[in-house]
């Protein structure tokens, strides 16, 4: 018996439906030279030499693969449309072709997000191989769970204060005042639930017209207990500390579509409410400078 040719059955039969493929690459003559190469493999191809029309070409049209550069010098990457085309086409086979070696460890290991990595150097039939032997498996059992950056901060709220606490731990300027894990995290987890309700209501960078009642509680608090403001500011740099490191444990499950404006908006968001404990910790000190604790204080007849 002859062995299976898909190309030849491609050929003979009018009913056969060639993939669908999109391919987004920054370079346009790579791009050119590999949609030819792909249509005369019988793959219906679309192109995308940015991440805007690669999005564009996502919210219109049904994909079976998607192969995309991970380097691009416009707004976003490979891994915006990765993606992208998991909430579009969860089915949908996604393939990073790069010209980074080092992406075939990261993206497989750590990323989680993409079927396949093909580096550029191997050659278009590898990365023809791989296409065709992934549309033949199938779709996964279950497409990978993608969150948002909000929820998984807020799923995650318990253990990135044990991560703070034990990053802490670790800071002898802070332990100089000593505090039971409870008095020392007494705000830190209404905190985070600001940064994620940031997050999911997203403002202006730079705007500081909201109030945070947990940071003004917390800096009163420090203030009372005998911090100084620099262990408050250092205090501060360890809970974006213990936030990023929630986010780089949960890396694989992220929705990369707005990862980086949602990073900048966690940054901001602790910028301004340290902003706010440093208010209510000076406010503190100054009534206490007018009204010492030991002051008598007599009563005119």
């Amino acid at each position: 018996m002859a062995p299976f040719d898909a190309e030849n059955v491609a050929s003979s039969c009018p009913s056969f439906t060639r993939p669908r493929i999109l391919l987004v690459d920054d370079d346009e003559s790579l791009l050119d030279a590999l949609a030819l190469v792909l249509e005369q493999n019988d793959f219906a191809v679309s192109s995308a030499s940015n991440v805007n029309q690669a999005l564009a070409l996502i919210a219109s049209n049904p994909f079976d693969v998607l192969v995309s550069d991970l380097h691009m010098p416009e707004y976003g990457d490979g891994l915006t449309v990765v993606s992208a085309m998991r909430h579009a086409n969860p089915a949908a086979v996604t393939v990073i072709f790069s010209a980074y070696p080092e992406m075939k460890r990261a993206a497989q290991e750590i990323l989680k997000q993409t079927d396949a990595v093909v580096v550029k150097p191997l050659g278009v039939d590898n990365l023809i191989h791989v296409i065709r032997e992934r549309l033949h498996q199938g779709p996964g059992a279950s497409p990978r769970k993608i969150e948002s950056v909000a929820d998984i901060l807020e799923r995650c709220i318990e253990s990135t204060v044990e991560e703070w606490l034990r990053m802490v731990a670790a800071e002898p300027q802070i332990l100089c005042v000593p505090l039971d894990e409870h008095d020392r995290s007494a705000h830190v987890a209404e905190l985070l639930r600001e940064v994620v309700a940031r997050l999911r209501a997203p403002i202006p960078l730079g705007p500081r017209d909201h109030a945070s009642a947990a940071a003004a509680e917390h800096g009163l608090l420090r203030r009372q207990q005998g911090y100084t403001a620099a262990m408050l500011v250092e205090e501060s740099r360890l809970l974006q500390a213990s936030i990023f490191q929630t986010l780089h444990e949960n890396f694989g499950k992220i929705d990369f579509s707005l990862v980086l404006v949602d990073v900048m908006a966690i940054a901001d968001e602790c910028e301004w409410q340290l902003a706010q404990q440093m208010s209510s910790f000076v406010s503190d000190a100054n009534a206490e400078a007018w009204n010492p604790p030991n002051s008598i204080h007599r009563q005119v007849a």
